[in-house]
């Protein structure tokens, strides 16, 4: 359904994403990969948002780079420049999708939610947030500092985004004065992610169904 392009970054580079459209003038995502790489799995999604009547744009951080080898993605993630992919990567996507698009949202998983958290904070083109199992560290990104519309989803037996570290992003927003929409999952980090073992198909489908609620109501 989708193409690769190459989008404009703020610094005047380019990166490399794959770009699949509901429309012009509809509202915008921009899909962030998983610590595997801009794979199948993720431009998928990018498809399943377009089906769904979304302009989503999956930026490429990893530049080609794909894996399905957990230390290879570990190391790759290890080597990604956080603030970079942030200020540049994700932010040229939003601001692509702003041509194109109505409002636009950022989402990811795991490493795309941490990132997802980060341009919440980081990226004033950003209209809302969605984190999918993933935080950053808070002197990257202090979700204290988020003052637009904010979901997340969160499984109960994860022990990298823990419960706890879940507790603490709530607590900080809340103390910040604002009202992050948290939902948690009785399932294993990666439940949304058809591919993995944890998958679970309710948890995912319920997470979706609750995504696209927040984001028919935010992007308008």
């Amino acid at each position: 359904m989708g193409a690769v392009i190459d989008v404009k970054r703020p610094d005047g580079g380019s990166v490399r994403g794959y770009l699949a459209e509901a429309g012009r003038g509809k509202p915008g995502v921009v899909v962030i990969q998983e610590w595997w790489g801009l794979n199948d799995q993720i431009m998928g999604v990018a498809d399943r948002f377009a089906r769904a009547g979304y302009n989503a744009l999956a930026p490429d951080l990893y530049k080609g780079r794909v894996t399905t080898k957990p230390d290879e993605a570990n190391h790759m993630m290890e080597g990604l420049d956080f603030p970079g992919a942030t200020s540049q990567d994700i932010r040229g996507a939003v601001q692509h999708l702003k041509g194109m698009s109505g409002k636009v949202a950022v989402m990811g998983f795991c490493m795309g939610g941490a990132l997802t958290v980060a341009a919440c904070v980081h990226v004033p083109e950003a209209d809302a947030g969605v984190c999918f199992y993933g935080i950053p560290p808070k002197d990257f990104a202090d979700p204290a500092k988020i003052t637009k519309p904010f979901q997340g989803h969160f499984a109960n037996k994860d022990d990298w985004c823990t419960p706890a570290a879940v507790d603490e992003l709530a607590a900080a927003m809340q103390k910040a004065g604002q009202k992050p929409d948290i939902h948690r999952y009785d399932a294993a980090h990666a439940f949304a992610n058809e591919r993995s073992e944890a998958y679970d198909v309710n948890c995912a489908n319920q997470a979706w169904e609750r995504m696209l609620s927040f984001l028919g109501k935010t992007l308008k």
